[in-house]
């Protein structure tokens, strides 16, 4: 695992974050010292896609970066004749995905698509994954994917959506970013790193609520909602249709 030093030395013009190749070269170690609970939710995943994926459905991960989400679905699923569909607009990204990917031999065929999952057809769905992919879609398109989705997820589908939250009241929220960056300088970020990548991240990434989602997904038809996983301002939902 190739250690990230991306943000670990001072960067005079700073600009918004994206997931090029250098950021696809480092990102199992980014985000596994960045997000808390990121490798228990990739093990729910799998777990998730044992009760609810069923024969000849597609399961669908958008925003795919390397594929552990969709590993985590091939090595757990006991349902025949599935199709999984990864998605994600970075092309290091998707070079990445399929390297891994075949690094790990199935008979479960996986398509990776170099694609904005905004303009993705949803059909015949039992699973659909936004693994902390929501945060990044503009505000105002947010709403009508998650549409799309709940349209293309088959009766009884899931939808396992996570993401970083936004806390209305203000010392909680201001608590729980603080642990986070603890979070962070525990596992070897200096102070330089934490504010650099805050800073790149502040105009691409921007999160909601818990009860906004929970909102939104109660308005494109979701009637079972609810947060299954939460650690400091890091979580996952999981809607059921």
């Amino acid at each position: 695992m190739t250690k990230d030093t991306i943000f670990s030395a001072p960067i005079e013009k700073l600009g918004d974050f994206t997931f090029d190749a250098a950021v696809a070269e480092v990102f199992p170690d980014m985000i596994q010292r960045s997000v808390p609970g990121y490798s228990n939710i990739i093990t729910a995943i799998g777990m998730l896609a044992t009760r609810f994926v069923t024969d000849n459905s597609n399961v669908y991960d958008l925003g795919c970066s390397r594929g552990a989400g969709i590993l985590s679905i091939r090595r757990n699923v006991q349902a025949q004749n599935i199709t999984i569909i990864g998605v994600d607009n970075s092309e290091p990204m998707v070079e990445r995905c399929r390297q891994h990917l075949a690094a790990y031999h199935s008979d479960i065929p996986v398509t990776i698509l170099c694609d904005d999952i905004r303009q993705i057809e949803i059909k015949n769905a039992s699973m659909v994954v936004l693994n902390f992919t929501l945060q990044f879609i503009p505000p105002e398109d947010r709403l009508v994917l998650l549409r799309k989705i709940y349209q293309g997820l088959n009766p009884n589908g899931i939808l396992v959506l996570s993401e970083k939250f936004t806390f209305e009241d203000e010392t909680i929220n201001e608590l729980l970013i603080d642990l986070h960056h603890t979070f962070k300088r525990a596992n070897g970020y200096s102070e330089l790193e934490v504010s650099q990548k805050r800073t790149a991240l502040e105009n691409v990434m921007r999160t909601d609520t818990i009860e906004t989602h929970k909102n939104r997904l109660q308005q494109v038809g979701f009637s079972k909602t609810e947060l299954w996983f939460q650690c400091f301002n890091f979580g996952s939902m999981i809607a059921v249709k």
